[in-house]
C-alpha cells in the first residue's frame, strides 16, 4: 500500500510510544452534578490524555469524533507551506494511532476536514486503520449563500472522513424516515393494507422467463415492457402478485404494470447517505448561534452544529454507548452525546476547557433547550467530572514515580500484562483474572503495611492474604512485589510468577 512522506515522518510515526501515562486527577470543584455518571471533561493536552485514558478504556469507545485544527495557513506562528505541512502530519498522526487502540471492535471514527489536508489524511488513515476499514466520506454543505469575498470559489462543504475499527463488523444504524419520504406512499385503490407506492416490474438483463405478454384489465396486450426489456418476474408469479392485488394497471386498467410497494413492508428506516445538506444538519450560522446563547461574550470560529454532530452519533451508537472527542472545543459533542443518554469523554487543552465546556455542559445537565434539545425532549439530568492531567506515573528512567497511588499503577499493570482496560475496583492485592491468569499487585501498604520488607514482599502470609482476596479464583497467579521471600521451588509449587517492581513495570 502506498505511504505517505514527510520530513520527520521516522521520529512520528513513533510518537506515541514516547508519550507519558500520566495520572489523570479529578477536580470536584468543576465537576457537576452525577459526577460518577462515567462522563468525563479532561483539561489537557490530548495526546498525553489519549495515553492516559488507554489502560481505562482501551477498546471500549464506540465512536469517536474528532474535528482538528484544518491547517489553513494560520495554525502555527509561523507559515511556510512545506514545514506547516509537516507540523500538522507530525501532530494528526500519533493522535490517530492512540484513537485507533480506544476504539471498540464494532466502533467508527469520524473526522471533519477540508481541502487543506483532507487528502493528505485519508492516506495516512488508510495507513493507521487499515485501507480496507474506509468506510466513505461524507459532504456537509455547511454554508447556504456563496461567500462573495471567495478569490477562486466560494468553499461550500467540509468532508467527514469514516473509518472502522474493523469494517466487517461494524453496520450503521439506519436513519428514521421523514414525513416527506413518507407522503409519497398514498392508496388509491382504497387497499386495506394501507398506503403504497408503485415500481416498474422491468429488468434489464435477460431473464429466460421474462418474456411474455401480458393481457390488461382493459383488454390491451402488452408484449414487454417499455424499451424491449423484460419482465423481472416469471409469468406465473406475475399473476400471483396480481390475484394478490399487489399489480396496479393504473385509474383505467390499461397502464403497464407496476407492483405495489406498501409503506408498513418497507424498511422503518432509510440506510445514511453521504451528502448531509445545511437543511437536514445545519449550518456554520447555526452553531455559532448555539454557541452564543451559552457564552455570549466568545464566539468560536469553526464550531459544528449539534444537529450534524446528532447525525453522526444516532449513525453509529446506541443509549450508554461511549463516545469520545479528543479536539472538543466548544463541547458540542459533549453536549449532544449527553442529550442522547450516551456516556462521553471529551479533551481540550486550552483554558476554555474551563471558561467554555464547564459552563456548557452544566447547563445541559441542568436542562438547557437550545440545540437538538427540543427534538431529543431533553430535560436535564446526568452530569461529568472534571479531570487535569496529574505527574506521569513513570520517571524517566521508567520506574515508579514517588507518591504513585495503588489504584493508578493497577490499572497500568492490569493493562500491560493482559492488553485490555481494568474494570475492577482495585481495593484489594487481587486484581482479577483474564484467560486463566490471575494478577495481583504489593504496593503502597495495600494489605495494611507499610514497613519495608512488610506488605509489599511476597512471603507465605501475604501469600494467602492474596489467595483469600481472590475468592473462588484457584489457576496460575502473576504477582508483583518488591522482592519474593519464596524461592523457585516455592513458587513453582504454587503456581505463581513473581515480577518485582519498579523493574519489571513496564512503562510503555
Amino acid at each position: 500500500m502506498p505511504t505517505l512522506s514527510w520530513m520527520t515522518r521516522e521520529i512520528d510515526v513513533k510518537a506515541a510510544d514516547a508519550v507519558p501515562y500520566r495520572l489523570l486527577e479529578r477536580d470536584d470543584a468543576l465537576s457537576f452534578g452525577d459526577a460518577d455518571s462515567g462522563n468525563m471533561l479532561i483539561q489537557g493536552d490530548n495526546l498525553e490524555a489519549l495515553k492516559s485514558l488507554l489502560p481505562y478504556y482501551r477498546g471500549a469507545v464506540k465512536c469517536i469524533y474528532i474535528d482538528p485544527p484544518y491547517n489553513t495557513r494560520s495554525a502555527f506562528e509561523h507559515y511556510d507551506d512545506n514545514l506547516e505541512h509537516s507540523q500538522w502530519l507530525a501532530m494528526i498522526w500519533p493522535r490517530l494511532e492512540l484513537l485507533r487502540e480506544l476504539l471498540a471492535e464494532d466502533g467508527s471514527i469520524w473526522v471533519s476536514i477540508d481541502d487543506n489536508e483532507g487528502h493528505y489524511l485519508k492516506v495516512i488513515m488508510d495507513e493507521v486503520f487499515g485501507r480496507q476499514n474506509f468506510l466513505s466520506t461524507m459532504i456537509w454543505r455547511k454554508n447556504y449563500s456563496p461567500k462573495s469575498t471567495a478569490r477562486h470559489f466560494s468553499e461550500d462543504h467540509d468532508y467527514i472522513l469514516v473509518y472502522a475499527r474493523d469494517a466487517e463488523r461494524w453496520l450503521p444504524n439506519l436513519m428514521p424516515r421523514t414525513e416527506k419520504q413518507d407522503k409519497a406512499y398514498k392508496n388509491l385503490d382504497g387497499d386495506p393494507r394501507g398506503p403504497w407506492k408503485t415500481s416498474d416490474l422491468s429488468a434489464r438483463n435477460f431473464y429466460s422467463k421474462g418474456i411474455y405478454p401480458i393481457t390488461a384489465p382493459s383488454g390491451r396486450v402488452i408484449e414487454r415492457p417499455p424499451g424491449g426489456n423484460y419482465w423481472r418476474v416469471a409469468e406465473e408469479k406475475f399473476w400471483e402478485l396480481d390475484r394478490d392485488k399487489r399489480i396496479w394497471w393504473g385509474r383505467d386498467g390499461g397502464a403497464i404494470p407496476q407492483i405495489k410497494r406498501f409503506l408498513t413492508e418497507v424498511k422503518q428506516g432509510i440506510v445514511p447517505q453521504t451528502f448531509w445538506s445545511y437543511e437536514e444538519v445545519g449550518h456554520t450560522q447555526d452553531a455559532k448561534k448555539e454557541v452564543l446563547a451559552i457564552s455570549p461574550s466568545d464566539v468560536f470560529i469553526t464550531p459544528k452544529p449539534e444537529r450534524l454532530i446528532q447525525r453522526i452519533i444516532h449513525i453509529s451508537t446506541k443509549t450508554d454507548d461511549l463516545v469520545l472527542d479528543s479536539f472538543l472545543g466548544s463541547g458540542t459533542t459533549a453536549a449532544v452525546a449527553h442529550k442522547m443518554n450516551r456516556r462521553w469523554i471529551g479533551v481540550e487543552m486550552g483554558d476554555h476547557a474551563v471558561t467554555h465546556c464547564v459552563p456548557r455542559m452544566r447547563k445541559v445537565a441542568e436542562g438547557e433547550q437550545g440545540g437538538i434539545s427540543n427534538a431529543v425532549e431533553w430535560k436535564g439530568g446526568g452530569g461529568f467530572a472534571f479531570y487535569r492531567l496529574g505527574q506521569s506515573v513513570f520517571g524517566a528512567d521508567g520506574t515508579i514515580a514517588p507518591g504513585i497511588a495503588f489504584a493508578p499503577l493497577a490499572a497500568h499493570i492490569w493493562f500491560s500484562e493482559t492488553g485490555v482496560p481494568m474494570t475492577g475496583a482495585a481495593d484489594t492485592p487481587f486484581l482479577g483474572s483474564h484467560d486463566g491468569q490471575g494478577l495481583a499487585l504489593l504496593y503502597n501498604g495495600i494489605l495494611g503495611d507499610k514497613r519495608v520488607s512488610g506488605g509489599n514482599v511476597l512471603t507465605r502470609n501475604t501469600l494467602a492474604m492474596v489467595r483469600a482476596s481472590a475468592a473462588a479464583f484457584a489457576g496460575p497467579i502473576t504477582v508483583y512485589g518488591e522482592a519474593s521471600r519464596l524461592g523457585p521451588d516455592a513458587l513453582k509449587a504454587e503456581n505463581i510468577i513473581f515480577k518485582q517492581t519498579p523493574y519489571d513495570v513496564r512503562a510503555r
